[in-house]
């Protein structure tokens, strides 16, 4: 008797998104947007993996979210550190940033998050990110101390994905 091998069951893939948010227009405030773009021109991703830029959406995001089984956040991250400061927030750290009140999008963010409960679809969330150095200034460029810190905090999102077995492909460049 020969046994078939099982179809692929997309029902069994996990669906990932690395969502970056932030304003753009706020210098360092659009860190994870502009980290999330880097991803997308770098790398490439299978069809499970969805990279978003959710700007400053807040709770517009729910939707999207709560059809997602893991959530790697990307965002400038205020935590008292210094300018560069990299970060990586789980578990019970998440619930605690919505204290925290950083920014209006932050807080609207995690006020999304929050209500995946009421979907009964809570992704698990990881958040990374960097500390600022100013997110008051009007200007779509990264200071230089955040523009040097996009690589290292791409690499803790491949490694995130890397642990949630991810493969993915670095794109060619011409």
């Amino acid at each position: 008797m020969v046994k078939k091998k099982p179809e692929n069951d997309s029902k069994n893939i996990p669906k990932i998104m690395v969502l970056g948010i932030g304003c753009t227009l706020l210098r360092d405030e659009g860190f994870g947007v502009r980290v999330v773009h880097d991803l997308d021109r770098k790398y490439q991703f299978p069809d499970n993996v969805t990279l978003m830029d959710g700007g400053v959406l807040g709770v517009n995001l729910l939707g999207y979210i709560a059809n997602c089984d893991h959530l790697i956040v990307v965002d400038a991250i205020r935590h008292r550190g210094e300018p560069g400061d990299l970060y990586r927030l789980t578990g019970d750290e998440v619930p605690q940033r919505i204290r925290a009140k950083n920014s209006v999008h932050q807080v609207d963010f995690l006020e999304a998050l929050t209500l995946c409960n009421a979907l009964d679809n809570v992704p698990q969330t990881v958040i990374v990110g960097v500390e600022p150095e100013d997110i008051e200034s009007c200007s779509i460029e990264l200071t230089p101390t955040l523009e040097a810190r996009k690589t290292d905090v791409i690499a803790m999102v491949l490694k995130e994905l890397e642990d949630l077995d991810v493969a993915y492909e670095i794109k060619e460049t011409s």
